[in-house]
């Protein structure tokens, strides 16, 4: 998933991209409401965490705001104001969930994932499936030939994405930007190091070859069966 966190206090805020990146997520920052508005009308996310108390502008009026433009991205408001009324307040803002803090980082994520589960229309975009390789981005679960693939999170998002274009070759610009969340090419083998060891794992041992590399072009996943 891609999510947008727009977070003031510092600490917070490093704290929760680092936690959700390391969760196989792509987490941009904001640290303010108007650039958090900015960015959010912007820019294609699956689900908005939204301090409450912001400096410039404040999270509840960002939300109405998106709302009223016809921005239906869940959000997940986070505040240090968690009475019945301040919930309320927040909910009728357009927020779909409310967590008051402090609060464990597990069921903020848990929140996240029941958020991006209700936004979703339908099955097909949950799972995907190239020849007897199966994807489930729900239950993050891996699977060929009926045996369970063990990846690693930034291994997962590369097969999403490869699987999500599956028979479309992908660049390395592509991976960067979609993957890594990189809008530049920091010209080192990571691509070429997390391909090798995908590869492995996805292909070594089965009867067939999906995942190929296209010279000069870049990757293509597909089943030439």
């Amino acid at each position: 998933m891609r999510i947008l966190v727009i977070e003031d206090d510092q600490e917070t805020a490093a704290y929760l991209v680092k936690a959700l990146k390391e969760a196989g997520h792509i987490a941009d920052l904001a640290r303010d409401g108007e650039a958090g508005f900015a960015m959010a009308s912007s820019e294609s996310y699956d689900v908005l965490v939204v301090d409450r108390m912001l400096p410039k502008r404040d999270g509840l009026s960002v939300i109405s705001e998106l709302r009223g433009n016809g921005d239906r991205t869940p959000v997940l408001i986070l505040s240090a104001l968690g009475q019945v009324d301040d919930r309320v307040k927040g909910l009728r803002s357009g927020g779909d969930d409310y967590l008051a803090k402090p609060y464990a980082f597990s069921e903020l994520l848990a929140r996240i994932e029941v958020l991006a589960r209700r936004n979703t229309p339908a099955e097909a975009d949950t799972r995907y499936r190239v020849g007897d390789l199966e994807l489930d981005r729900l239950s993050r679960h891996v699977s060929r030939d009926g045996e369970t693939i063990f990846l690693q999170p930034r291994e997962f998002r590369l097969l999403e994405y490869l699987m999500k274009n599956a028979g479309t070759v992908v660049t390395r610009t592509m991976l960067l930007e979609n993957v890594w969340d990189y809008h530049f090419d920091p010209q080192t083998n990571v691509i070429d190091v997390h391909i090798s060891r995908l590869r492995g794992k996805i292909d070594k041992n089965f009867d067939r070859q999906l995942l190929h590399t296209v010279r000069g072009a870049g990757y293509v996943i597909r089943d030439d069966a």
